[in-house]
């Protein structure tokens, strides 16, 4: 796309925005309306199915600039795009109301427990960023790119048995937390697509991923040289812009489930997105035939560590359930408002 004008660029760069949006959203409706009719949820490869569905945008851009040879900007995607997604909760929260936060309304801890498999991937994402490339299996899979691949597995595996046997009570009064998981039929709201066959359901689910996959190509080829054109650097852009962008359909289906009382789900799908999105550093590595994070950088050291940051407030605030409310959002968002807001303009100063 080099040889474009800037305008058209631009144009492409919103048209693939817009797509991801319209294409997100038919995408969770589909997966929901799926999983509940087929049970994809209830098995392993069923919730690699799930995750992959909504992490399709990061996948396209994961998969085209590792191609392409851009690994700063796959990494700083997938890294970056942990803190802004997180961020979303902000949305959520607004969307909650101005009686109380999101994180009081929550009333269950599995939330936090999708919070700390975030914090465990990611403490591999920077232990791999150390390692040297010559310790690629093969001389091409970073050992921390499967290692984190199989923390997942284990912590979605162990998440999944917490919801089902429920070896804990908690009690906490004035919570709403909703549905404990997707599959479970909202009362006053019947399944997407409850009028289809499960064909046409399957055929617009591979019509939304089509969409979503060229999107994501288009957002990121012509991404790429708006940010050279404009002096920006790729990891900077990657953590940014372009997880802004691939961040729509996350923000569309959080606010969504707020506003069905899924309080609990709407976290939940934030953290859950975002533990599954560091395991496609092992898809990223195979794609450019190289470990990714090794040449990851201290920009993404610093990303990765506000992520972190970021995901913690928000475990913090489930726990600790804010009673007030400031502008509309609880005092967890507007510390996480703040310390993204320092962290964007660290990138800044570290460059």
């Amino acid at each position: 796309m080099g040889g474009l004008g800037t305008p058209v660029l631009v144009l492409v760069f919103v048209a693939g925005s817009a797509a991801t949006w319209i294409a997100g959203g038919t995408l969770s409706k589909t997966t929901d309306a799926l999983d509940s009719r087929l049970g994809l949820g209830e098995e392993l490869g069923g919730l690699l199915l799930l995750a992959l569905a909504g992490s399709l945008p990061e996948l396209a851009i994961t998969v085209s600039a590792a191609a392409s040879g851009n690994l700063g900007l796959a990494a700083g995607n997938l890294i970056g795009g942990i803190a802004v997604q997180t961020m979303v909760l902000l949305l959520c929260d607004i969307a909650a109301g101005p009686e109380w936060a999101l994180t009081y309304l929550v009333g269950a801890l599995t939330p936090v427990l999708e919070g700390l498999l975030v914090i465990l991937v990611v403490a591999g994402v920077q232990l791999g960023a150390l390692l040297k490339p010559s310790t690629a299996i093969g001389g091409v899979v970073s050992p921390a790119s499967l290692a984190i691949v199989v923390v997942w597995v284990l912590g979605v595996w162990g998440i999944d048995r917490a919801r089902k046997e429920r070896r804990w009570t908690v009690s906490m009064p004035g919570s709403r937390p909703g549905r404990r998981h997707r599959r479970e039929q909202h009362p006053q709201q019947e399944r997407p697509y409850a009028g289809l066959s499960t064909a046409r359901v399957a055929s617009l689910f591979g019509l939304a991923c089509a969409v979503t996959l060229v999107a994501g190509v288009g957002l990121e080829e012509s991404g790429n040289v708006l940010a050279d054109r404009v002096g920006i650097n790729g990891v900077i852009f990657g953590a940014t812009i372009l997880a802004t962008a691939t961040a729509l359909p996350e923000i569309s289906s959080g606010i969504a489930a707020v506003r069905l009382g899924d309080h609990a789900l709407a976290i939940g799908d934030i953290f859950g997105g975002n533990a599954f999105q560091v395991c496609l550093f092992l898809l990223a590595d195979l794609v450019a035939g190289t470990p990714v994070l090794p040449s990851s950088g201290k920009d993404n050291a610093w990303l990765a560590a506000l992520g972190l940051a970021l995901t913690g407030i928000y475990g913090f605030g489930v726990i600790s359930r804010p009673t007030r409310v400031y502008w509309r959002i609880g005092p967890d968002s507007l510390l996480a408002l703040v310390v993204f807001g320092l962290g964007i303009a660290g990138l800044f100063v570290l460059r």
